[in-house]
């Protein structure tokens, strides 16, 4: 019996310590948000809910920076932080994670060990009701957005019955802070990076996709258009925003 206990010891001994394992994304933040235990506190929450393993240190294809650009998600004592999301539909999903009402119930939740001044949402950003200037074609905008984005959205009144109702139209798009960074980066957004292609940015199709799988083939000028397009949609009336308890 003895024996083999010591057999048993001997074999985990000579395993070793398991090994650590590696984190889905990486996140910069600046030091201080390290030495006050908010990324302790929020990283271990998100994973928990979503099985993504994030990482802060002093790189990573995230970044938390004090200044614009960059999406709002935080302030304490005067400084607004913002971050800088990278492609990917993980990275995605941590940027909507956190600005989305969990994460910022989350972050005020947090209480600094050194009993210092907690956290507080980013002031929000203001509607862009007034769409900037895009170098695009809005009329081939229109078309293409029609023929590839229509299968899913409702981009005008003529296709307001052939979109999927979970998906906003491009008018409540439209009414949503950041509209603009939203269409640019949408072939990042989940779930458009399975099946979408921008010419020179995006990787190529995977022809090993279930057939269901319909491809969009996009170009840069092609999103121009689009984007011109999309600054001609009247927003939304929202209503105002919900308020959490």
């Amino acid at each position: 019996m003895h024996h083999l206990a010591l057999f048993v010891v001997l074999i985990v001994l000579a395993a070793g310590p398991a090994p650590a394992q590696q984190a889905d994304i990486r996140i910069a933040v600046p030091s201080e948000l390290v030495d006050s235990g908010l990324m302790q506190y929020i990283l271990p929450r998100f994973s928990l809910k979503t099985a993504i393993r994030v990482e802060a240190g002093k790189d990573g294809a995230l970044q938390i920076v004090t200044e614009p650009p960059g999406t709002p998600v935080f302030s304490r004592g005067g400084t607004n932080y913002y971050l800088r999301a990278a492609q990917g539909d993980k990275a995605a999903r941590f940027r909507d994670w956190l600005t989305g009402p969990i994460g910022r119930r989350t972050v005020e939740a947090f209480v600094p060990a050194e009993g210092g001044q907690g956290f507080t949402m980013a002031p929000p950003e203001k509607p862009e009701t007034d769409a900037p200037d895009f170098v695009g074609d809005a009329a081939r905008g229109h078309a293409l957005a029609r023929e590839h984005c229509g299968r899913c959205h409702v981009v005008d009144e003529a296709n307001r019955m052939r979109g999927i109702g979970s998906t906003p139209s491009f008018a409540v798009l439209r009414a949503l802070p950041g509209w603009v960074v939203r269409f640019e980066s949408f072939y990042a957004r989940n779930p458009h990076g399975a099946y979408t292609v921008i010419e020179g940015v995006t990787p190529s199709f995977d022809i090993t996709s279930p057939p269901p799988i319909a491809r969009l083939e996009l170009t840069l000028d092609d999103l121009d258009d689009i984007m011109a397009y999309a600054a001609t949609v009247p927003p939304a009336d929202l209503g105002a925003p919900i308020q959490y308890q």
